[in-house]
């Protein structure tokens, strides 16, 4: 079976080209997250900043690398608990 790509939700970015112009004023970095439940992870993020989707990146699984202001990567590990900070927008 042929890996499938996770779906994303359409990219904007406002023309912006640093973290707190796309936040808008709403949160976009969250430290306090690495070791939380994913589920857990995405229901703070999107609470903190309704601007976001939250797209869960799973270990060794490819993610888009473009400049979107209004989607934050999320990285797991293989318990599905966040992996590393996430932060607005993940590029790379």
């Amino acid at each position: 079976m042929a890996a499938r790509w996770p779906t994303y939700p359409p990219c904007y970015n406002h023309g912006c080209k640093i973290p707190g112009c796309c936040a808008r004023g709403y949160k976009y970095t969250w430290p306090d997250l690495v070791g939380k439940d994913a589920l857990e992870a995405k229901a703070i993020i999107e609470h903190d900043n309704p601007l976001v989707s939250v797209v869960f990146v799973k270990r060794n699984q490819g993610w888009l690398t473009d400049y979107c202001c209004n989607r934050v990567y999320v990285f797991l590990d293989e318990n599905s608990k966040v992996s590393s900070k996430p932060f607005l927008p993940v590029v790379g």
